[in-house]
């Protein structure tokens, strides 16, 4: 039986700017008008209660640099935001949660300090940390999409959840932004593999079929991105369908 299903919209920043990447490439790159709190505004305006925010350039820097976007959006919405980029130290997840995020999200330091995401479960909760694995052919990537390392996905997932972690997202790189649907096999096998996973899917969501699909495949949620920005999937169906 499917469980419930959770649409997360999503704000990707560079420069403090909400921007879309093709396939994680940073030089192909679409810059959106609206400010992030005018779109995260028009996300709760239509019923929508999550968002899900990327500090691209902390991504890449390593360090957090749009922190001032996430609390003017936590201050203007009453969205739960999850907030990952840059961030990796205890002090940066305080930071985070500080500035008005409800959950972290951490990819870069799951993958390359992988006890120190224990700790951290340890202190903020499994509710609070939440891992995302970022995938290239199978192998996990960091550094903002960057870098893909030797670690494969299935192995790296599996030692995640011996260390507490509950929540995944998983994004297949070469699906996202290009509005191609998502890496469907991929859940399937990833769900299969790990019983009662809370697995988020991410990249390539393109109209409403693909959401039903995921739902039915077991995912908890997906992320929403292009498909938004553009009007391939309209917001007010998409409430309509599936729920805040």
């Amino acid at each position: 039986m499917p469980r419930d299903f959770e649409i997360i919209p999503a704000i990707d920043l560079i420069d403090g700017k909400c921007v879309r990447l093709s396939q994680g490439d940073f030089a192909e790159k679409t810059i959106y008008s609206e400010s992030p709190v005018d779109v995260a505004k028009r996300f709760e305006d239509a019923g929508l209660t999550r968002v899900h925010m990327v500090d691209l350039d902390g991504a890449r820097a390593g360090r957090i640099c749009n922190l001032s976007v996430l609390e003017s959006v936590a201050t203007s919405t009453a969205l739960v935001v999850d907030f990952s980029g840059g961030i990796k130290t205890e002090s940066d997840v305080e930071s985070v949660l500080s500035a008005g995020a409800a959950m972290v999200a951490v990819g870069s330091m799951a993958a390359k300090e992988p006890a120190r995401i224990a700790g951290w479960i340890d202190r903020f909760g499994s509710e609070t940390i939440i891992v995302g694995a970022d995938v290239r052919e199978g192998f996990v990537a960091v550094n903002g999409w960057e870098t893909k390392t030797e670690l494969e996905l299935i192995p790296f997932l599996r030692e995640m959840t011996s260390r507490g972690v509950r929540k995944v997202f998983v994004t297949d790189v070469s699906k996202d932004g290009l509005l191609s649907g998502p890496a469907l096999p991929l859940y399937v096998e990833l769900l299969a593999e790990f019983d009662g996973l809370d697995l988020i899917a991410s990249g390539g969501v393109s109209k409403m079929e693909d959401l039903r699909l995921l739902k039915d495949a077991g995912c908890s949620g997906a992320i929403v991105g292009k498909a938004l920005y553009e009007g391939h999937i309209d917001l007010n169906d998409l409430v309509a369908e599936f729920g805040g």
